[in-house]
């Protein structure tokens, strides 16, 4: 039989957890890949598998960016065109091109299609000059849009911002 617990217990033990896993140091590893042009990072955990394209199978009357459905495994995935759900050009097709389940973290069968993987990045460990690299931009212009985004984060976090 069941341990039974008052709800104030349950209620403070599920708090203490919550605030020991909001202390945790985030996970610094990321998944590059590349859709409409341009380069994208996503948190591992935030990501699911990452498959050579199957066969998808149109569904009538959807938006043009919706591909259809296909079967991974036997389970059904709604499988997007990243670049058109951002506004951009349909993803031309190759050998490189990639499905990513980004729904399965969290219970939905979700896949987008992009042009392809860039590998893993570590982005603590990346220089300036990596950073523009990937990004396609200059090395002036990484450095302008760390120090904002940092200036931002000092100005909403205050004494709790540890750079």
């Amino acid at each position: 039989m069941a341990k039974r617990t008052s709800l104030k217990d349950f209620q403070e033990g599920l708090a203490a957890r919550l605030k020991a896993a909001a202390g945790d140091a985030a996970p610094s590893a990321r998944l590059s890949f590349e859709a409409g042009g341009t380069h994208w990072l996503v948190r591992l955990e935030g990501s699911g598998e990452v498959l050579p394209v199957p066969p998808v199978a149109r569904v009538p009357l959807t938006r043009e960016w919706f591909l259809g459905v296909t079967n991974v495994r036997g389970v059904l995935y709604g499988v997007s065109d990243f670049a058109m759900l951002l506004g951009g050009a349909p993803t031309e097709r190759s050998g490189e091109n990639r499905i990513l389940l980004v729904g399965q973290p969290h219970g939905v069968n979700a896949a987008i299609l992009v042009s392809r993987l860039a590998g893993l990045r570590n982005v603590q460990n990346l220089a300036y000059e990596e950073i523009a690299e990937i990004l396609g931009i200059s090395v002036g212009t990484v450095k302008s849009r760390i120090a904002r985004a940092r200036e931002s984060l000092r100005e909403k976090l205050g004494e709790e911002f540890q750079p």
